[in-house]
């Protein structure tokens, strides 16, 4: 993949906003540089608009050099810079795994961009062959969910590779729930592939939604990239010192995953002894897609007992099907006392 020939004209043209931090790296003793307040209130500064140290700190746990990451808004920012820098409007297009993560086909709208879906096999996995079957001298971009959402398995790393290898554009691995998969992460590839980008996040594993921060892992030319197109001080300083506070207990995160998988296998061992569960499909992720008796029936019943789950019902592959996040071990008694007694209303 020769990068210049897939980025935009105007992207590669582009002289980035150059802000004050940017021109001056390190402590100083005085800062009259960015027009900011002068008394301090610990947050009367620019953030550093690279995140320096947090990003130093994502280095030593995922073994990827700092220049090959950038941090976003949630991976949210990342999936629409990538359509930005890479995809002209209503020239280019993107293939993607149908069914999969819904911001892939809603960022391609907002970016006037043609969404072409792959409908996945009756596992749940991708064919290389027919993921670039559906790609032109346009595609700029495919896009791969590794555990998926909603499906929740993880894909077929051979089938990935081979997409790496015969596709000339961007090639995207979203790995949100990859802390809760025995499987590798893609990150051990990324100097094998230049076109490879890998997506997480702080939102699953590590129990950061509320704060908003995504991951991308890619060459260096690529991460150049979307800095060059990003807002300047995307990554506000309240986010990136809870980040770098979070990022620094892995034990609480090794423990929360370990409670999550053991109450995920109680979950789906429980959910098999309920007669209106009609199938409980393999997961690799924080969540179980089950297909039951009646989908909307079911969904209404649990809203009204003030239990939220996700009806995926209006999904391709995913007819008759709700997708239901692992939680506490409370949560899902409450959850199952309800399905048991909507099971006997069924009766």
């Amino acid at each position: 993949m020769k990068l210049n020939e897939i980025l935009r004209k105007n992207i590669l043209s582009l002289q980035p906003y150059s802000c004050a931090r940017d021109e001056f790296k390190g402590e100083a003793s005085v800062y009259l540089d960015a027009n900011e307040s002068p008394f301090n209130n610990d947050v009367n500064r620019y953030p550093d608009p690279l995140q320096l140290k947090l990003k130093k700190r994502i280095s030593e746990l995922k073994n990827v050099p700092v220049d090959n990451i950038f941090l976003g808004n949630g991976s949210d920012e990342a999936i629409d810079l990538l359509y930005r820098a890479f995809c002209e409007p209503n020239v280019d297009n993107v293939v993607a795994m149908e069914p999969s993560y819904g911001m892939y086909k809603v960022s391609a709208a907002i970016n006037d961009i043609d969404y072409r879906k792959v409908l996945l096999n009756e596992k749940f996995d991708i064919d290389a062959y027919k993921l670039i079957d559906a790609s032109n001298i346009h595609t700029k971009i495919i896009w791969l969910c590794s555990p998926n959402n909603p499906t929740g398995n993880k894909l077929s790393r051979a089938e990935i590779i081979k997409t790496l290898q015969w596709f000339r554009g961007i090639v995207v691995v979203d790995e949100a729930y990859i802390d809760f998969s025995a499987e590798d992460s893609l990150l051990s590839s990324l100097s094998e592939y230049t076109n490879l980008v890998v997506l997480q996040t702080l939102s699953k594993a590590w129990g950061q939604a509320a704060i908003r921060l995504g991951m991308a892992f890619a060459s260096n030319e690529i991460i150049d990239v979307l800095n060059k197109i990003k807002y300047p001080y995307n990554i506000n300083i309240l986010t990136q010192r809870h980040a770098l506070k979070v990022l620094m207990d892995t034990e609480t995160l090794n423990k929360h995953v370990q409670i999550i998988l053991a109450e995920r296998n109680t979950l789906c061992k429980a959910l098999s002894k309920i007669d209106m569960v009609k199938e409980i499909y393999k997961t690799d992720a924080n969540f179980v897609l089950v297909r039951v008796a009646d989908a909307n029936m079911l969904y209404n019943w649990l809203v009204s007992s003030s239990i939220i789950v996700r009806n995926r019902s209006n999904i391709a592959l995913c007819e008759g099907c709700l997708r239901i996040t692992v939680g506490t071990a409370e949560d899902n008694s409450i959850l199952l006392q309800a399905l048991s007694q909507f099971s006997k209303v069924l009766k």
